[in-house]
């Protein structure tokens, strides 16, 4: 994958390296008990995000006779309450949630995913639940370097790159065709509650208000108030992402590999999915100042490319970015929270309300005349 790695710990200690890879050498063993001479080498731990530790676990062993040289990915919940809402009580394991979302998207064959191989809820074997999946290695549009500068998609020629996008595009739209109470995803409802805009304005609303505390993000609370009062009543519920954008998605060749990161997922209209796709655009170009390359197409032209790939008229997405900056702020302000409580920032920082996230909602707001 191209990402920074380090053969340091999960836990960002060194000398921790050997207590973690026996007992997870044992607890693979336990589960394939098919192989012999199971081998773990070094973690490797790539630069990552802010949920889950991301771990790429180097393997040998010896099955049906044959040595066998691979890598499986290990992500370990944080010790730390969740970066994002609960959408239901009891939610609130996201590595839990992204396993067992991983489990039943397997099942539906619509999205390519890296396989998911096992979930331990047994906080004492690592410190944390975690669980294992395929290593999924290939190639990033990553946010930090913006892909907009730097990668696989800004070295591509303009056609590559209208070929890449629309294949990322597809993986949203295929997204959306998986029915959700088919496939099993119910349990992202909450008792009575109807999963609909007004619910997910009520959960971020409620998740935004607890980590600003006694701070005031007068955008936060601009966006807030014009959701409410322009509420949405028509659409109906689906299965939604949760954090559908480009740099979750695993290219090979350019050609799709896997789409990850579902700590978010939640049944919602899938609309929301959109105007967040369209907002993380925001973020990767007037926000930060970049140009867009040529081929990579417009924010309008992406909304037409949905509307053709998904057979339908094509979306005005202008409500949900407004949703997707209130939602991005708030996880900002989370994020940076977690910082501070670890000693990786001052608690005085302004971080928390100057980023490329709170500068998208504050251009959306002067875009659509909102103060």
């Amino acid at each position: 994958m191209s990402e920074e790695i380090a053969n340091v710990n999960p836990l960002g200690h060194a000398s921790d390296d050997e207590a973690l890879r026996a007992p997870f050498r044992d607890w693979l063993a336990s589960k394939w008990t098919d192989v012999e001479d199971l081998e773990v080498a070094p973690f490797e731990v790539p630069k990552s995000g802010y949920s889950a530790k991301t771990v790429f676990v180097p393997l040998a062993y010896t099955r049906d006779g044959q040595r066998v040289e691979e890598k499986v990915c290990l992500r370990i919940e944080n010790p730390e309450p969740a970066i994002y809402p609960q959408q239901a009580p009891g939610l609130d394991v996201e590595i839990e949630i992204q396993y067992r979302s991983m489990e039943l998207l397997e099942k539906t064959g619509k999205v390519p995913l890296a396989k998911p191989l096992g979930y331990e809820a047994d906080p004492s074997i690592l410190g944390q639940p975690f669980f294992v999946m395929e290593f999924a290695g290939g190639d990033v549009m990553t946010e930090d370097p913006p892909y907009t500068q730097a990668g696989f998609f800004f070295d591509a020629s303009p056609d590559e790159r209208r070929k890449i996008y629309r294949r990322a595009m597809q993986q949203m739209v295929n997204f959306h065709t998986i029915d959700w109470q088919d496939a099993g995803f119910d349990w992202l409802v909450a008792p009575g509650a109807t999963p609909s805009v007004e619910r997910q304005i009520d959960v971020w609303e409620s998740y935004g208000r607890r980590e600003l505390g006694d701070r005031v993000h007068e955008d936060f609370e601009i966006g807030i108030e014009w959701l409410r009062k322009n509420l949405p009543t028509d659409l109906p519920p689906a299965l939604s992402w949760g954090d559908s954008r480009p740099g979750n998605i695993i290219f090979r060749n350019n050609e799709v590999h896997a789409i990850t990161d579902f700590e978010n997922i939640a049944v919602a209209p899938k609309e929301i999915d959109v105007g967040w796709w369209m907002l993380f655009d925001r973020t990767m170009h007037e926000a930060i100042g970049n140009e867009r390359p040529a081929g990579e197409p417009t924010r309008q032209e992406a909304r037409a490319l949905y509307a053709e790939l998904a057979g339908e008229p094509v979306p005005d997405t202008f409500y949900h970015e407004i949703l997707g900056g209130v939602r991005y702020a708030a996880i900002v302000v989370r994020v940076m929270n977690r910082m501070v409580d670890r000693g990786q920032l001052p608690a005085d920082h302004t971080i928390w309300l100057n980023n490329p996230a709170a500068t998208a909602l504050s251009q959306l707001l002067d875009k659509g005349g909102l103060r």
